[in-house]
């Protein structure tokens, strides 16, 4: 765990940019700090491609004091439009290795501390992936989930492009992160609350609003769902299902920071591509710097 002051700056955060598309990559050619001390945490989804990958973080670390970054599930794609052709585990150590050559703290990283308004706080960046457990109603097991979903037509990329080499299954790259986090979290300082920043919200809850429910499979685990008490969360802070809102669960706060796909912002009231404030925490559900 690392100590950086955040002096008079404020913690921002963002989602699933996909910056492969034009218009999103505008987005984040726009976004600046409002402050030389302001921290941009970017929960995942930042493009398909590793090149695409380095242009937004780097972009982005240049502006910000500091960059926080959870990798999201397509950063972990092995697209057939990328020349990186890693795969797994390895593809995973690869992007560590792009976030630390930009400045960028990652899972592998210690934990900073925030200590400008609204702190001290752990800024804790997680990995965890996804057990399936997030089943459908009426599915007793995973396979009956999986042949629920597949019986819809609603089954997510990953299952042909996100592969968990050398692990033997997404669900045991998911257990053993899972394992590894726990332990780091528990030995935070019980004095400090955390800011936890995970590409999938760390309960179900968040997913009760999905147009398609049996997609929440590829949302998260069940292995986190107490996780925003017993690690005293003061806000969780997550993307991926491209709803961006703040939710309160059991006295916590839930945000969802995601920008999506064009054709889902273009509808939307408001501005696309803002930033949500996570500390000091706002008096409304959306502000910009």
């Amino acid at each position: 765990m690392t100590s950086t002051s955040g002096g008079r700056g404020q913690l921002w955060a963002i989602s699933d940019l996909h910056v492969g598309y034009a218009e999103n990559r505008a987005l984040v050619e726009k976004m600046r700090p409002g402050s030389d001390d302001d921290w941009l945490l970017v929960a995942g989804d930042v493009a398909e491609t590793v090149a695409d990958i380095r242009w937004a973080l780097g972009t982005l670390a240049d502006r910000f004091r500091r960059v926080v970054w959870a990798p999201g599930n397509h950063e972990l794609w092995t697209h057939p439009k990328d020349p990186v052709t890693l795969r797994g585990v390895a593809r995973y150590e690869h992007l560590v290795e792009v976030c630390r050559e930009l400045g960028v703290t990652t899972p592998e990283d210690p934990y900073p501390v925030w200590e400008g308004a609204g702190g001290p706080a752990v800024v804790a960046p997680l990995f965890l992936l996804y057990d399936y457990s997030f089943l459908p109603d009426g599915c007793a097991t995973v396979d009956e989930g999986l042949a629920y979903a597949h019986g819809t037509g609603v089954v997510c990329n990953d299952e042909f492009l996100l592969h968990p080499d050398p692990y033997p299954s997404r669900e045991a790259w998911c257990r053993a992160r899972v394992a590894d986090t726990e332990r780091r979290l528990a030995a935070l300082p019980a004095d400090l609350p955390t800011v936890l920043v995970n590409h999938y919200p760390l309960d179900r809850h968040p997913t009760e609003v999905l147009w398609y429910p049996e997609f929440a499979m590829w949302c998260g685990t069940d292995r986190t769902a107490d996780w925003h008490r017993r690690f005293r969360v003061a806000t969780m802070v997550y993307g991926h299902l491209h709803i961006p809102r703040t939710t309160w669960h059991e006295g916590v706060r839930f945000e969802e920071v995601s920008v999506g796909y064009p054709r889902e912002w273009r509808g939307r009231s408001g501005p696309p591509g803002q930033l949500r404030r996570i500390l000091p925490s706002p008096a409304s559900e959306e502000v910009s710097p």
